[in-house]
């Protein structure tokens, strides 16, 4: 079974979603882009830790399946939205003598949990027009989609998804 992709103009209607410099929107924001940039899955996303983010040389190392560490590149858009986010929202989201070194925050100022992002993500499907072919899984399959039909190498994304085998990739293609 091919898995369900969304186009590059809902993958821009998406990310657009989160409005406002709340920081619950900046942090949604930073979320949706980091996903879409990475291809990780939404635990790899929730499992990053303050460290995992290596700004200034743009990329997160991310620990995957079987507990194999990764390091993944991340764009731009991105970048800008993590810093946003590192730099003045998640302090707002963080209580005060909090030793959470989770990346991201719910609004109780501890690690975001899968359930959570998931209603995240559903209400900014919704604003966005999306309805219901988005699982937290389909933005993972939208970046390898994308990559591949824009002319990315098969093993570099091999390598970005984390996939032992070559013929997960091929999905795909």
């Amino acid at each position: 079974k091919l898995p369900g992709a969304l186009t590059a103009e809902e993958v821009e209607r998406l990310l657009a979603a989160p409005r406002g410099d709340s920081p619950q929107a900046v942090r949604d924001r930073a979320m949706l882009e980091l996903l879409y940039a990475t291809g990780m899955r939404v635990s790899e996303l929730l499992d990053l830790r303050l460290g995992s983010v290596h700004m200034g040389m743009g990329f997160v190392k991310a620990l995957g399946k079987g507990s194999k560490e990764r390091i993944i590149p991340v764009g731009r858009a991105a970048l800008a939205a993590l810093d946003a986010y590192l730099n003045g929202a998640r302090g707002k989201l963080a209580k005060r003598g909090s030793a959470e070194d989770a990346l991201f925050l719910n609004v109780r100022g501890e690690r975001m949990t899968r359930q959570g992002f998931w209603k995240i993500l559903k209400k900014y499907a919704l604003e966005a027009g999306i309805g219901s072919k988005l699982s937290p899984h389909t933005l993972r399959h939208s970046f390898a989609t994308h990559l591949l039909e824009g002319g990315a190498d098969l093993r570099a994304v091999q390598e970005m998804l984390g996939h032992a085998d070559i013929s997960t990739t091929q999905i795909y293609t």
